[in-house]
């Protein structure tokens, strides 16, 4: 197939899989003599001379070192947590007999990846629970429930999930399916959105639902026609569920913190902003700091709701370091599309009684947005529906009028569904628009069936949002999404959905181009967290985070994107995933 790159950006080159060599293979003429760090006399004249400027040498490499560079051969030099020196004579003029030599082969090399969206805990507790999400057909729903329990001691909560209705027609699941597979677990998975859970009866009334209990305040408890909990229930409830059930212990999270730590630095992830509601995240990755580095950084959120809290402990102990930063809180506004909470303008075509839901009192959204805005706290809004981020945005405006102009970065997750002026106002106010790609893919299998086609050409508006002007940074919403930003690329690149009905890209004029998708999981990722001045690219004096892969990705097939392997992962000038990995 022809490649959508242009031929400009389709540079050429060795792409094999990297090795570590030796120094004596190395000066014996592994690099063809001295071809990428000049003659072989010239390099071992300069082994002899005196100590090495830099400890680590990559070299023989293709590398993209961020927004608006060529692809070119090359080598980088690293010096402790830095990159010293970019450039094959760079390297070679810093390069001693105490220097390690890493010869890459071609191999490609990107600055290191940022997820600007995640569940950390939630996901990585998530990666030894029972996993429902390619369960095509109800039989198998069940039957992988019923598995699960028998594995469960006495009192203990069946959890995890990722079930998604759509695989068997869009019919929610309910109690009653589970109940005989399940009479003495309770039974709490979600839906692959998070929105919603699935619980049986037992879990019901250990939780103290029934028919008498109302809704609450931005939830929903889905009732049949006689009135009964079905076992479904949204947002709020669903909250209200999980706080019933208690949070893991401290030990089960801090084993899972460290399985997600390795996922992430195998997809060549170096840092991902943890978007909570709670401070569980936050307090688990305090934990793993303080037993030394943990080989990814982190940019955790904590819940608006508790500015003063964050305020307070930023006065006394500061925003962290470069592994483990905080300033940053999140907030939910409305549900989601999955669920029918989303805020829309119009109702949902399949269920006209509902536009969605409001998570958090406008009013008060506004005057806890307020405060923490002044108290020099980023603010970032769960924003999904076009009535929810119009409204959002209305605040942004009016706190900015209030609280006088600052580098404040205000951001909006998911910024899902848009009118057609939001994406003006999204580059005027200077909010970010956080967003996840493979949510396309995976929600554009169903979503007309929620909103119709119209409603649709605004929806994932990547490219209008940077047409607009607007900075756009990219996440995965894991464990909604896969985390791997090699996926995400992907989808943002081709807009395929998941179900193969969209072969030529689903609302194709939102495709992106492949800088552009790079971009928002590097550059615009380390902008929407502070850190553009040391992350996000490769140069001289920035954090040495970055990423070898197996391939071009301006080379290959867009369709092999996602199939590009990871090599190695570099964050803080120390392997963290490779052949020559290290811990801590």
């Amino acid at each position: 197939m022809k490649s959508r790159y242009s031929s400009s950006d389709r540079p050429t080159g060795p792409r094999t899989a990297s090795a570590h060599v030796d120094r004596r293979s190395f000066l014996a003429g592994v690099l063809g003599a001295g071809a990428v760090l000049g003659t072989g006399g010239a390099f071992a004249a300069r082994q002899d001379r005196g100590s090495s400027r830099l400890d680590v040498a990559y070299v023989n490499a293709r590398l993209w070192t961020g927004r608006d560079s060529p692809v070119r051969n090359g080598a980088i030099g690293v010096s402790g947590t830095r990159i010293a020196a970019l450039g094959t004579s760079e390297v070679r003029a810093g390069t001693g007999r105490r220097t390690r030599i890493v010869d890459l082969k071609g191999a490609f090399v990107v600055p290191g990846f940022i997820d600007a969206h995640t569940h950390f805990v939630k996901a990585s507790l998530m990666l030894s629970r029972v996993s429902l999400r390619d369960a095509k057909t109800r039989d198998e729903l069940v039957r992988r429930i019923a598995a699960a329990a028998k594995t469960l001691g006495p009192d203990e909560w069946l959890q995890g999930g990722s079930w998604d209705a759509d695989h068997w027609g869009g019919e929610l699941p309910n109690r009653h399916w589970i109940d005989a597979v399940t009479p003495n677990t309770p039974v709490a998975v979600f839906r692959y959105d998070l929105h919603m859970l699935l619980m049986n009866s037992l879990a019901l009334r250990l939780a103290g639902i029934d028919r008498n209990t109302p809704d609450m305040p931005g939830g929903v408890i889905e009732r049949d026609a006689q009135g009964e909990p079905t076992g479904i229930v949204k947002d709020a409830v669903k909250d209200f569920v999980l706080r019933k059930i208690g949070a893991p212990t401290d030990a089960q999270i801090d084993v899972a913190v460290q399985r997600g730590i390795d996922l992430g630095l195998s997809r060549g992830i170096t840092e991902t902003h943890t978007t909570e509601l709670d401070w569980i995240t936050h307090e688990a990755l305090t934990r793993r700091r303080a037993r030394g580095e943990p080989g990814m950084r982190f940019y955790s959120f904590t819940p608006l709701k508790d500015w003063e809290r964050l305020a307070a402990l930023i006065g006394e102990r500061g925003r962290g370091d470069e592994w483990l930063r905080c300033g940053g809180l999140k907030v939910t506004f409305d549900g989601s599309l999955g669920s029918r909470t989303a805020l829309f303008y119009e109702p949902y075509v399949d269920e006209p009684g509902t536009r969605g839901i409001v998570v958090v009192d406008p009013a008060v959204l506004e005057r806890w947005m307020l405060a923490a805005d002044r108290a020099g706290l980023q603010v970032t809004t769960h924003a999904i529906g076009d009535n929810a981020n119009d409204i959002v945005l209305d605040i942004m405006q009016r706190v900015v009028a209030t609280n006088g102009p600052r580098d404040r970065r205000f951001r909006i997750e998911h910024a899902q569904h848009l009118s057609r002026n939001a994406f003006a106002r999204f580059a005027k106010q200077d909010v970010i628009a956080s967003m996840q790609p493979y949510h396309a893919i995976d929600d554009g299998r169903w979503a007309v069936k929620r909103i119709g086609p119209q409603r649709l050409e605004t929806t994932y508006a990547f490219h209008s949002l940077l047409a607009a002007g607007a900075k756009v940074a990219l996440g995965s919403d894991w464990p909604v999404a896969p985390f791997d930003p090699l996926s995400g690329i992907a989808a943002a690149v081709l807009r395929e959905t998941l179900d193969g009905k969209n072969p030529d890209g689903w609302y194709p004029e939102q495709r992106i181009g492949l800088v552009e998708a790079l971009d928002g999981y590097t550059r615009a990722a380390a902008h929407a967290g502070f850190v553009e001045d040391r992350q996000g690219t490769i140069a001289v004096g920035r954090l040495a985070d970055f990423v070898v892969l197996d391939r071009d990705l301006f080379a290959v097939d867009p369709h092999a994107l996602d199939k590009v392997q990871v090599l190695r992962t570099v964050v803080g000038g120390r392997e963290r995933f490779g052949p020559d990995a290290v811990s801590g």
